[in-house]
């Protein structure tokens, strides 16, 4: 059965137009777009029929003024480089509209002006307008400034990334401790003994996170005690980290296989690898983590963790609307799944 198509908006149409032609009141069809719950099914199809046949839509403005709300959602978004842009948070932006899109909602991109480190005023100035519903908020880090102000100012917020104590625990984050936990437990199942680690030294929570799980992983699976490499290095400093990783495999007890941080780590290893004459995969495991379309291009193909994105997405504007509509939200974050997705970086190991 074919769907029928939305006519165009009849110039001058109305929600009285809407009422005539449907036989009820301006109330109800006012009611089939606010509170449908509210309407018969049969009065609901009816008035939904007629705003079809009409291409009605309803003004937005004019609901804003009576309702208060903008069904406009504002996103911090994170500062990028146009020619090197983030895969990852391009994703997970995508994933967001989408999400909003299905509450009825838009998104707004917020950022501070060029050069600017305090987003503060940029928020500042969208809550005197009142342009946005409230916040979403990503790449929360500890003691964030952009919680603090926002949870102040009382205005409605979701937070990718964990909120420190004694804030609004509206948060929604990867847990990254079982997902890399879950990485050597995959190369230990593939028979490696010696795996070693590619992070970063930044204080940034995940990556912090990533390094308990692999710790975790090991000691899970009684390889605590073998020689393992737990390497961290500066982030950007490719050149530094390829040498490094060299050393190691030249090494008496060389790893046979790396898990790393992110998805461009698992490239400095394959450089690394190769430079040493050695074959990923074949001579040496690798695993990345965000699963960035990249990894399917590689060769051979990087095993990787994939984000839950759309979960995380949804999640955050579900507990947004929540405060917005004043509904029950839960008092504290969550933590959603990775899922580990094998490829040809790390087939098992010949006995």
């Amino acid at each position: 059965m074919t769907q029928a198509k939305r006519r165009p908006r009849r110039p001058g149409a109305t929600i009285e137009d809407v009422a005539r032609a449907a036989g009820v009141s301006r109330q109800t069809v006012s009611n089939v777009l606010n509170a449908p719950h509210r309407v018969r099914p049969d009065t609901l199809a009816r008035v939904t029929q007629a705003i079809e046949r009409l291409g009605y839509q309803p003004d937005q403005s004019a609901r804003s003024l009576r309702t208060g709300s903008r069904r406009i959602i504002g996103y911090l978004a994170p500062v990028d480089d146009p020619f090197d842009p983030n895969p990852l948070m391009g994703g997970f932006l995508e994933a967001l509209v989408d999400a909003a899109g299905a509450e009825g909602h838009r998104v707004l991109l917020v950022r501070p002006p060029h050069g600017a480190a305090d987003p503060r005023p940029a928020i500042d100035e969208l809550i005197a307008a009142r342009q946005v519903d409230g916040f979403v908020l990503a790449d929360v880090l500890h003691g964030d400034a952009r919680v603090a102000h926002i949870a102040e100012a009382g205005v409605p917020f979701a937070a990718f990334g964990r909120t420190a104590p004694g804030t609004p625990q509206q948060w929604v984050d990867v847990d990254s401790v079982g997902a890399m936990a879950s990485v050597v437990d995959h190369l230990a199942g593939r028979g490696h003994r010696r795996i070693g680690y590619l992070g970063s030294t930044s204080e940034l929570p995940w990556m912090t996170d990533r390094l308990e799980g692999f710790s975790a992983g090991l000691r899970r699976h009684g390889l605590d005690d073998s020689p393992v490499l737990e390497l961290t290095t500066a982030d950007g400093d490719t050149a530094r980290t390829v040498t490094a990783v060299r050393g190691l495999l030249r090494g008496p007890d060389r790893p046979t296989a790396f898990a790393t941080g992110n998805d461009m780590l698992a490239l400095t290893a394959y450089e690394a690898i190769r430079a040493e004459g050695l074959t990923v995969g074949r001579d040496v495991a690798v695993v990345g983590f965000h699963d960035i379309p990249l990894c399917r291009l590689l060769n051979p193909r990087l095993t990787s963790v994939r984000l839950p994105l759309r979960g995380i997405a949804a999640e955050l504007v579900r507990r947004l609307l929540a405060q917005v509509r004043g509904e029950p939200v839960p008092g504290k974050g969550l933590l959603l799944p990775a899922e580990l997705i094998a490829r040809d970086s790390t087939p098992a190991r010949e006995a």
